[in-house]
């Protein structure tokens, strides 16, 4: 009988704590004073209105799993052998030369332009996300939510990738709730960081937008 009851104690106290931090789980509370303080620099030096941001932030979801994985990434745990077996497969080095063939003459023009080689363009997107094949299913408004205000180790970098986020969707008109990407909020075949984005992205075809999530003549 004493068994059960400190056992039965602890789970309450356990699930006591569990409700007492912010952010572990579930929809992002924007009550939070850093939230309400990120809301109104929006607002201040971007011009977004604030009842929006509410609205798009109350609706994004802290991720345990998100915290999960940037403490562990896998490029910090697994040594170059294993990358190379995963990176160096005679079907990954096919799918590389089909990228190439496929997209030659945008890759030589690219090429002529930048100066960027197309087998360093190729390699890029092929480490990445196997040529567009993985590109995350994570919504990049989670991901970056989750990090900027539940990650203390680097909450500073990603309230700033956040904050590039919230500029790209505007000024590319995505749909903030469709766009995906890693667990780190990177997006596209090419993986880029919202302000990786913003800064180097071009369009490539003219219709207007930088479109790296699907639009291969941009990427």
């Amino acid at each position: 009988m004493t068994g059960t009851a400190s056992l039965n104690g602890f789970a309450t106290t356990l699930a006591m704590i569990i409700a007492l931090l912010p952010g572990l789980c579930g929809a992002m509370d924007t009550q939070r004073p850093e939230i309400r303080g990120f809301m109104q620099r929006m607002s201040t030096e971007h011009g977004f209105d604030t009842d929006w941001l509410d609205s798009v932030l109350a609706d994004s979801k802290t991720q345990q799993k998100i915290l999960d994985a940037i403490s562990r990434p896998a490029e910090k745990t697994k040594p170059w052998r294993d990358y190379r077996n995963i990176f160096l497969t005679p079907q990954r080095i096919r799918a590389g030369v089909e990228f190439q063939r496929k997209h030659h003459d945008r890759l030589q023009q690219i090429e002529a332009e930048t100066g960027v080689p197309a087998t360093l363009i190729t390699a890029i997107v092929g480490v990445e996300t196997y040529f567009g094949r993985h590109t995350g299913n994570y919504r990049v408004v989670d991901a970056l939510g989750t990090l900027a205000f539940d990650y203390p180790p680097r909450s500073r970098f990603f309230m700033s990738e956040l904050e590039q986020f919230l500029l790209l969707t505007r000024e590319e008109a995505f749909d903030i709730g469709q766009v995906r990407g890693s667990y780190a909020g990177a997006m596209g075949p090419p993986q880029f960081m919202p302000s990786s984005y913003r800064a180097y992205a071009v369009d490539g075809n003219g219709d207007g937008r930088r479109n790296l999530l699907s639009d291969w003549d941009d990427i």
